[in-house]
């Protein structure tokens, strides 16, 4: 999504290498080959794109580079400076389409959501966590403010049987909200499918980690582009861009009330944020939440990484 204004963003050149954290289906990675003769490292936690994905790694040419992992691991597995990183947040269309991954709540699926396969599923959460426990995640990560009665009926229903489909869970929340309206611009358990999502998979954590990993690794005069899709995610990327580039104050934890403020590590290109124009928006109106920020690095030494600093929730992931 955001396909022409991320190129203009991320303005990549010959010779250069630029990191796409997300990967899913190549758009961003195909397009950035096509516009200039430069390398491309992309990253996936998903087993599936990593396997789709291997027709396009046989035929650049040595020009990509496709590596299995979370965004937030990029330092690590890239392990070199860079001149641009690309982050595309939340889950793919190519995953909500799929009924088997158990993301969307209008396809009937096994309520699984994990975008590696691997750890806990949302299946293990609501059969799990306590009503308070469920409540929590729902509110802080769902924005939802029914999610206190959604928890108790979560609990009541696996009560009588553990939900282990996609509807199961859909049918508990609509004990607890009732059935969509025709007055109703989304589905009573969106709020609930998209809370347990980045709870099961971390994104929150992830996402503060690929923004300090690209901080560390882009070369001065790097670009960071990052194409949001809810306002948790939005409210942390703006933050950092926010801090980073000395627009908000810096307190220091070890210096109580003294305001504190390294030199900009990034510099913006644009004021705000960027949206999709009309003409996406008539072929996919999924773009319609997309956002798009960025920023250019400077010289300056990275800054600290503290979640809590650019807005993360303290509500964690359990990971196995």
């Amino acid at each position: 999504m955001l396909l022409q204004e991320v190129l203009q963003a991320l303005a990549p050149a010959s010779g250069e290498v630029i990191v796409d954290g997300t990967f899913g289906a190549g758009g961003y990675s195909r397009a950035i080959l096509a516009t200039a003769t430069c390398e491309v490292i992309a990253i996936d936690r998903d087993p599936n794109a990593i396997a789709a994905g291997q027709a396009m790694v046989a035929g650049s040419g040595g020009r990509l580079r496709l590596l299995k992992g979370t965004f937030g691991e990029m330092e690590s597995l890239v392990q070199r400076m860079v001149d641009g990183v690309v982050l595309d947040i939340g889950v793919s269309s190519m995953q909500l389409d799929e009924a088997e991954r158990g993301f969307s709540f209008l396809r009937d699926g096994p309520l699984d959501m994990r975008m590696s396969a691997e750890g806990i599923s949302a299946a293990d959460v609501v059969n799990t966590a306590s009503a308070e426990r469920l409540a929590d995640i729902i509110f802080v990560l769902g924005e939802e403010h029914r999610s206190r009665h959604i928890a108790r009926a979560i609990v009541k229903a696996r009560e009588e049987a553990p939900l282990r489909t996609t509807f199961d869970l859909v049918r508990a929340v609509e004990n607890a909200t009732g059935p969509q309206r025709a007055k109703d611009r989304t589905h009573p358990a969106t709020r609930t499918f998209q809370a347990l999502r980045i709870f099961v998979n971390g994104e929150l954590d992830e996402l503060g980690s690929a923004l300090f990993a690209a901080e560390r690794m882009l070369k001065p005069g790097g670009r960071l582009v990052v194409v949001t899709f809810h306002s948790l995610e939005d409210r942390v990327v703006k933050r950092f861009f926010a801090q980073r580039s000395g627009n908000v104050p810096i307190s220091s934890r070890h210096a109580p009330g003294l305001d504190i403020r390294p030199d900009p590590s990034f510099t913006l290109p644009f004021k705000g944020h960027v949206e999709a124009a009309e003409e996406e928006l008539a072929r996919n109106p999924r773009a319609r939440s997309a956002k798009l920020r960025a920023g250019l690095r400077t010289a300056a030494a990275a800054h600290p990484a503290d979640l809590a600093q650019i807005g993360v929730p303290e509500l964690k992931a359990v990971r196995h």
